[in-house]
């Protein structure tokens, strides 16, 4: 079965029909206020969902921004690594007097580079882990509150 060729720049568009639903132009204030649930306010859920909303943005502004620092975080290291290895290449070309003693300089410098790849490995999961961590209290902490608030909209028994 051949999906219709359609005039939409949404390739889902054939196969959901609410892939072109505009939802910018949908009141959902207004929806909900026409249902007239007795003991709903209305107004604090939407009020608690904008939150929701806002939390999730601001979560999402902090993995961004952790990505970012990290991104960066990476690219130094592979300069400064970088010039590391150029340093290590020219100190052993110049020091080593006999098979032996290049071979002790070669353990003693790749020693020193996979100890220090360690560290930066650790660097950047630890700032991983924090940017995830920063994240998700916004995020524990929206859920208590709305918790909360939900608890509050409840009509009393």
């Amino acid at each position: 079965m051949t999906p219709n060729k359609s005039a939409s720049s949404n390739p889902f568009a054939d196969f959901n029909p609410f892939a072109n639903l505009d939802l910018g132009k949908f009141d959902f204030s207004k929806m909900m206020g026409d249902l007239k649930l007795p003991g709903l306010d209305v107004e604090a859920l939407i009020a608690a969902q904008s939150k929701n909303i806002e939390a999730m943005t601001a979560a999402n502004q902090i993995v961004v921004k952790g990505m970012q620092d990290l991104a960066k975080r990476q690219s130094e290291i592979m300069s400064q690594g970088m010039h590391e290895v150029s340093d290590m290449v020219q100190n052993l070309a110049g020091k080593a007097n006999n098979p032996q003693e290049l071979t002790a300089k070669q353990v003693e410098l790749s020693k020193q580079l996979f100890e220090k790849t360690l560290a930066n490995l650790r660097e950047l999961a630890e700032m991983i882990s924090k940017s995830s961590g920063e994240a998700m209290e916004v995020i524990n902490k929206r859920m208590a509150e709305s918790i909360e608030e939900l608890k509050a909209m409840m009509p009393a028994k």
